[in-house]
């Protein structure tokens, strides 16, 4: 496994790295991550790396890489999450995209459960979006993402609202109902309480909330000509306001991956 040497500079910076080689591909199928739910998801090639003077070793991190565009991050909301947390804590590291259709061997050995994300922290290579947040908030503290216990939960239904909604062929169902009644209650939270979900600043929940809601913008829009109404304006400015972070656009998934990621689930 290949290690990339990039030169920190006093301030943040993102930058694309050679590829390292190992991806061809197929579709998708299985990605992972939280212990919450999914996997699913498949791969090909790609990295990018953030860096800043926080820390001056570069953390191994392995996510899904892009099926249709060269040196960018896959489909998996999993992934995504781990990255945000990197960038938004300002730590280096050393990214690489694995091909989930054709696992490299080097891959498989370090995790040979063969889902992503994982990283490696304190020499050990640690797996579950749950576990590496919480392992990334303990180990690199300042600036702190911590969400308070009571605000932990919000939105915490929407991804399987959606993901009802989003298989349902009856119009008739309650799925749509069902994730409605969701947002409605995130709407409610954020009118009381936003920009984000524990204020000003963002936490933990938001980065992992924020890669949902790009998933459902995205897959709803294509396979259900559906958006968010126009009756629940604090959660299209949450999603305006997240989706429009640095962070975020940095390590988002093409729109391109997140429709084919999606489609076996629509189409069955």
């Amino acid at each position: 496994m290949s290690t990339l040497k990039i030169q920190p500079t006093a301030f943040a910076l993102s930058s694309s790295v050679r590829q390292l080689g190992f991806f061809n591909l197929k579709l998708p199928r299985n990605c992972v991550a939280s212990s919450n739910h999914f996997s699913r998801y498949g791969t090909r090639r790609a990295l990018t790396v953030s860096m800043s003077t926080t820390s001056s070793t570069p953390l191994e991190v392995c996510v899904k890489s892009s099926t249709t565009a060269p040196n960018k991050p896959g489909d998996c909301p999993f992934c995504q999450r781990v990255l945000l947390t990197l960038e938004e804590k300002h730590l280096p590291y050393d990214l690489k995209l694995v091909d989930l259709a054709h696992k490299p061997d080097w891959f498989l050995k370090l995790n040979p459960g063969g889902k992503v994300p994982v990283i490696k922290l304190n020499e050990k290579w640690i797996s579950d979006s749950d576990v590496i947040a919480q392992a990334l908030e303990e180990k690199y503290p300042d600036p702190p993402l911590g969400t308070p216990p009571e605000k932990a939960s919000v939105g915490s239904k929407i991804f399987s609202t959606f993901i009802g909604f989003l298989k349902s062929k009856d119009p008739s169902d309650g799925t749509e109902k069902a994730l409605i009644s969701e947002l409605s209650s995130f709407n409610n939270h954020i009118k009381d309480n936003g920009p984000y979900v524990n204020g000003k600043e963002v936490s933990a929940v938001d980065l992992s909330l924020a890669p949902k809601l790009y998933h459902l913008e995205i897959a709803l829009g294509h396979y259900k000509k559906w958006s968010v109404p126009d009756s629940l304006p604090h959660v299209k400015s949450y999603m305006k306001a997240i989706f429009s972070r640095d962070s975020f656009i940095k390590t988002r998934a093409q729109p391109e991956d997140v429709i084919a990621g999606w489609r076996p689930k629509v189409l069955g």
